[in-house]
């Protein structure tokens, strides 16, 4: 749970430092308004992502299979997406499951030893190896979803996760980036490059100094012992942040 809710504790920080910044000075809109032209005329880059390419034809299938046997029963589409969601849930589960147990059981030696002298000893590397790989799969969440069961089967700490996460902070925006090229459009670079700004100045704001970068990483071992004891406030966690909280967000923002 401190792996899987680091990431979110670093994000609170950084809006709660970042966002109040903004509206006082609009600096990061300017800036990404500066950066935008320069960038106008770049034109745009196309790369897929291989985690995609290896993962389209069993999702296809999946889809395919579902949707057809929801057909033969007369039911309403809407089941077929709402039956596609329940089997992936199902699925992204036990296959965290089963990744835990194998990394546990085969190659937590080996893992250990290679982890431990490449990310553990150093932020840096940790930071350049979440970067890295979060351009090549143009995902910030197979990254950090990979970091999870690592920690869980401990063959590395949350404060080494926390170095790759911050890392695929940094990666996740190049995807952004480089569509909003291919667009041509200088709103949308902009906001591109907004999204670059905001997480690369949050993780110059709270990398390099252990006192700060150990604030986000405390918080989340804090909760995850929490969670720990009472699984409840696990369940409260997710509800509150990802459904209550952007909910009351949106609510006060087209009704206030």
């Amino acid at each position: 749970m401190g792996a899987a809710t680091v990431h979110d504790f670093f994000n609170f920080i950084c809006v709660c430092v970042l966002f109040p910044l903004e509206l006082a000075t609009g600096v990061l809109e300017k800036l990404a308004v500066l950066m935008g032209t320069l960038f106008k005329d770049v034109g745009g880059i196309k790369f897929t992502s291989p985690i995609k390419l290896a993962t389209s034809p069993a999702v296809h299938s999946m889809q395919a299979f579902i949707v057809t046997a929801i057909d033969s029963f007369s039911v309403a589409r809407i089941c077929a997406y709402i039956s596609m969601l329940v089997v992936s849930l199902l699925m992204l589960f036990l296959s965290l499951y089963f990744l835990v147990c194998c990394i546990r059981s085969l190659i937590i030696k080996r893992a250990e030893i290679i982890l431990d002298n490449v990310i553990t000893r150093s932020k840096i590397l940790g930071l350049v190896a979440g970067l890295v790989f979060t351009i090549i799969v143009q995902s910030s969440s197979v990254t950090t979803s990979l970091l999870v069961p690592l920690v869980a089967a401990g063959v590395i700490t949350v404060e080494a996760a926390f170095s790759v996460t911050m890392g695929a902070n940094i990666g996740t925006t190049t995807t952004c980036i480089l569509a909003s090229f291919a667009t041509g459009n200088i709103s949308a670079i902009v906001v591109a490059f907004e999204h670059f700004l905001f997480n690369t100045i949050g993780v110059l704001m709270v990398f390099p100094v252990k006192a700060i970068r150990m604030i986000p990483i405390n918080l989340a071992l804090a909760f995850g012992n929490l969670a720990a004891q009472k699984r409840r406030y696990a369940l409260i966690y997710v509800l509150a942040v990802f459904f209550v909280v952007p909910a009351l967000l949106i609510f006060i923002s087209k009704y206030i």
